[in-house]
């Protein structure tokens, strides 16, 4: 399987980790989280490979997120709900991704996404 790279173009923190990967010589294939959302179906999947609690998948320093409250939303949702959610919109959902054979990398930080 292929790296998969999920980030939006615009992003500092994605363009950042997108240049490490490439001055790392890490193949991978690039998919925009906006015109490409992950879906349900690899949401539920990647959460849950990646050990992470579905709250760590959220944008929470994005204006989307601030606009609809969900700080205090997502304690009363269920878990299909904030699911459900995340798909829904590519701009709530925390970037970069990096997704490998072995783990799931959400957000960049270098020393987390040393695969050598």
């Amino acid at each position: 399987m292929k790296n998969i790279f999920i980030q939006y173009p615009k992003c500092s923190t994605c363009k950042k980790a997108k240049k490490w990967l490439e001055e790392n010589t890490i193949e991978f294939e690039e998919r925009n989280i906006v015109t490409e959302t992950p879906t349900v179906e690899e949401l539920m999947q990647w959460i849950q490979k990646s050990g992470q609690d579905i709250k760590k998948w959220f944008n929470t320093s994005g204006l989307k997120y601030k606009e609809l409250n969900l700080k205090d939303k997502l304690i009363n949702m269920t878990y299909k709900e904030k699911i459900e959610l995340l798909a829904s919109d590519g701009m709530l959902i925390k970037r970069p991704i990096l997704i490998t054979d072995k783990e799931i990398l959400i957000g960049f930080k270098e020393e987390k996404w040393n695969l050598k």
